[in-house]
């Protein structure tokens, strides 16, 4: 009889073995980074877990100078910067007030929107040669009929809302949860017409106080409102009696279909205001951020409007701003909220804005939400 040899049919290191050693390695290799993701990262870990850390902690403050130590975004990689901001997370946020008021200061001297937010009586009176904000070598001749569309003052001060939430329509906002939170505030800015059905207040609110609209909406979705006008009627009343917003004296191809939004909802006798921005008060919110190092084409809306809150609200919350196509955590997510159609390149800089209101977070002077909240 043979020898038998009992390591027969076994697979000691044969192709399964390999197989489930390469797993195992690949698992741990896996695990190593995702431990070692970040800087400092254990040490991160087991602070997260110990609680929020109040704003002026020794370790906050080191947090926060990780952020403002960035003087230009080009000085991190995207993902170094997204580090940060997560660390920044485990913190408090409280307003500081020395610097909240030192920046409003600035925007006071440069832009008061409390005064030229909106062309008004007062501001542009009748007779008034009022320059585009692009089209310089344009006029418009404020006559009788224009003069009467406007208030005969801003509507709003100083200060005058204690918790302003500005909403941005970014991916960032699907599935936060901050619909309630963004509800609870004492003013709520829009921008665009957003979608804020019964699909999106979950997320989004349905709150409005201030809703913005693009002239280019009116021309591609509601053909100039030289047809049927109900639609676009219909499309405001989800807004309840919040007020329009309009840039009428942007260039002149805004102005007539701005000026159409009034006579629509006069026509259908709606309660709601309709608004237009003061090109004046454009022009030096742009060069105003210009300074700041936002280069663009033009500044977003939502840059405009949180750059008037800040004037006219004791703390500004910013919801749904966000310029990348990763969240903080590396997760892809869709351009808005409601689809994922990608802005025009090169008009706005979006990245830029977004830079700016993280440095305006980490000093205390707003706050910038980007996880889940909880509110309430």
């Amino acid at each position: 009889m043979g020898y038998a040899d009992p390591s027969a049919g076994r697979d000691l290191l044969g192709n399964r073995t390999l197989f489930f050693i390469f797993i195992c390695a690949f698992a741990v290799v896996t695990l190593l980074q995702q431990i070692l993701y970040g800087r400092n990262y254990i040490r991160r870990y087991f602070e997260f877990y110990e609680g929020p850390f109040e704003y002026n902690s020794t370790r906050c403050l080191e947090l926060r100078h990780d952020i403002l130590e960035v003087k230009v975004l080009s000085m991190v990689k995207q993902s170094e910067l997204f580090d940060r901001w997560k660390s920044l997370q485990m913190c408090k946020w409280a307003m500081n007030i020395s610097e909240a008021n030192q920046f409003k200061s600035t925007l006071s001297r440069c832009c008061n929107a409390p005064s030229f937010l909106f062309t008004t009586q007062k501001n542009t009176p009748l007779g008034t040669k009022l320059k585009y904000e692009v089209d310089t070598s344009g006029i418009y001749h404020i006559n009788q009929e224009i003069f009467r569309m406007f208030p005969k003052d801003m509507p709003y001060n100083r200060s005058q809302f204690k918790k302003c939430a500005v909403v941005g329509n970014g991916g960032i906002l699907k599935n936060s949860r901050c619909g309630r939170e963004i509800d609870s505030a004492d003013f709520v800015f829009r921008c665009n017409l957003p979608p804020i059905s019964e699909k999106y207040t979950g997320d989004v609110g349905a709150k409005t106080d201030v809703v913005t609209v693009n002239p280019s909406i009116i021309t591609e979705r509601f053909h100039k409102l030289e047809k049927w006008r109900r639609p676009f009627y219909q499309v405001l009343q989800v807004y309840e009696n919040a007020s329009v917003l309009l840039p009428a004296f942007y260039n002149t191809r805004n102005t007539d279909v701005s000026i159409r939004v009034k006579y629509v909802l006069d026509d259908f006798e709606s309660p709601q205001a309709v608004y237009y921005f003061h090109p004046q008060y454009l022009i030096n919110v742009s060069r105003y951020w210009l300074n700041l190092g936002v280069r663009a084409k033009r500044i977003s809306t939502g840059l405009i409007l949180v750059t008037a809150a800040l004037e006219l609200c004791e703390e500004v919350h910013l919801f749904g701003f966000w310029a990348f196509p990763m969240n903080p955590s590396g997760l892809f997510i869709t351009h808005h909220y409601y689809d994922n159609v990608k802005p025009r390149p090169g008009f706005h800089a979006m990245p830029s804005e977004i830079f700016n209101f993280l440095h305006l977070h980490s000093r205390g002077i707003l706050r910038v939400h980007t996880g889940t909240c909880n509110c309430c």
